[in-house]
């Protein structure tokens, strides 16, 4: 395996910083924080700069906040200061991390994404069906509490394995240290972070190997902590539910969620993504289709009917993209 070389020096440049700060301020140059950061950039940046050269960076706090995604979840905003170096360290080591994951891993990486999975989804469902000739089992599941329960060491040590340079890693557990779920030293991840949505692809990522490398499976899919398997065989992915389970806890101490593992036939529907996939259509999730309504309702703008006009051709959905066209008359 070829390790990332790159060189702590290198990394934390003055050019570096900079163009972490145009990637960072993209979209967010009327918020407060970000005014006033700019406002003495060049301080901001070389004061960051020393800190890093001379390794006495230490992480803000962080501020929390409650957010409906549909579901409710607590998330954790860093300072600018810290979400530019968040965005240093993703800039200079996403493309490293990306080469080694799975193409079948979609959550936040380049030109992937929700839409190409349940593509795949697709693809795989008419390869083991035979284009619908056998019957087709999938098991879905759900890590429970996923970025709450991401071990620290766990994640430091998949680090190591990787890059080289030590003072790279000592950054990197800066970071990692920086957020702790309430009540557990050393462990989790905060929700909101650039470099969580890195870091828990590579913790993830182990998980992944032991998938397609250890014990061969094609027909896999992962999502964050949404995954899947398809296989005609059910007895099959009854036991590969308890390697899964074994391999998570061991491993990388996590659990699945209890009431989110699922066992049943595609002919009986498969909700993946926010779609519910038969064997020859796909048909929007009922609480998806609720939210889209009720959002269509607040903020009736051609960006917004324009934007879930483009999803909903993804699937099967006619009759809901007239729906939408002819009480929305826009187009």
């Amino acid at each position: 395996m070829k390790k990332f070389n790159k060189k702590y020096q290198e990394i934390i440049t003055v050019p570096n910083l900079l163009l972490a700060w145009k990637e960072f301020q993209r979209g967010k140059q009327k918020r407060n924080d970000v005014i006033i950061f700019q406002n003495r950039l060049m301080d901001n940046i070389f004061n960051l700069y020393q800190d890093l050269k001379n390794k006495t960076y230490r992480h803000s706090a962080y501020s929390a906040f409650n957010i409906s995604d549909p579901k409710p979840r607590n998330i954790h905003k860093a300072t600018v200061r810290d979400r530019l170096l968040h965005h240093l360290l993703y800039l200079e080591t996403y493309h490293y991390f990306d080469r080694r994951f799975i193409s079948d891993s979609y959550s936040c990486r380049v030109n992937k994404g929700t839409h190409l999975a349940n593509q795949k989804l697709v693809v795989f469902i008419r390869q083991v069906s035979l284009n619908n000739k056998r019957t087709v089992w999938a098991l879905k599941c759900d890590i429970q509490k996923f970025f709450a329960s991401i071990d620290h060491q766990i994640l430091k040590n998949i680090l190591n394995k990787y890059i080289v340079d030590q003072d790279l890693i000592w950054l990197f557990n800066r970071v990692i240290d920086s957020f702790n779920t309430l009540g557990k030293i050393g462990i989790g991840l905060p929700l909101g972070n650039l470099t969580s949505q890195l870091l828990v692809n590579v913790y993830l990522n182990e998980f992944d190997q032991f998938i397609k490398h250890d014990l061969k499976i094609k027909y896999y899919i992962r999502y964050a902590d949404d995954f899947i398997f398809l296989s005609t065989n059910k007895n099959k992915l009854t036991n590969l539910r308890l390697l899964i389970e074994k391999f998570l806890k061991v491993n990388l101490q996590l659990k699945l969620h209890p009431q989110k593992v699922f066992l049943k036939t595609v002919a009986v529907g498969v909700d993946f993504l926010g779609w519910v996939h038969f064997y020859d259509y796909q048909i929007l999730r009922t609480n998806t289709k609720k939210r889209m309504f009720k959002r269509i309702i607040l903020y009736p703008t051609l960006e917004m009917i324009t934007a879930y006009q483009g999803l909903l051709k993804q699937g099967n959905t006619y009759k809901l993209r007239q729906e939408i066209t002819k009480n929305y008359n826009i187009f």
